[in-house]
């Protein structure tokens, strides 16, 4: 799994596409603004082998409870080449992005939540 606390680390993610995508996520969390890590969050992007409960000790963040509640994300969407899923675990701006690649390798049963949970990207 790649953790990217610094706008200047997506260079190492080997995927144009999600590449671009999290470039555009780090512009729009600081709008206009220096990035902070402490202050704005920071990214997570899943990698083949990654297991949910990688992610979920990692961020810091249950993926859903127990079966028949409800997910504890408060956005997730599907775009093409992946699905990017945000948390914002208390009340100020700082968030924890998730993108979560379709590819081979990557954990069916994260694959499964963001299937039946996600909402199309506008």
């Amino acid at each position: 799994m790649l953790v990217l606390r610094d706008p200047e680390a997506t260079h190492r993610i080997a995927a144009p596409e999600i590449r671009r995508l999290v470039e555009q996520r780090f512009l729009d969390i600081c709008a206009e603004e220096p990035y902070e890590p402490d202050l704005h969050g920071y990214m997570i992007v899943v990698e083949a082998g990654d297991s949910v409960q990688d992610v979920e000790e990692e961020s810091g963040c249950p993926l859903y409870g127990a079966a028949g509640s409800s997910p504890y994300f408060e956005v997730l969407e599907e775009l093409d080449t992946c699905y990017e899923m945000v948390f914002v675990p208390g009340d100020g701006d700082f968030g924890v992005v998730i993108i979560i690649p379709k590819l081979v390798g990557i954990a069916p049963e994260l694959l499964a939540v963001c299937a039946e949970y996600a909402v199309p990207a506008p």
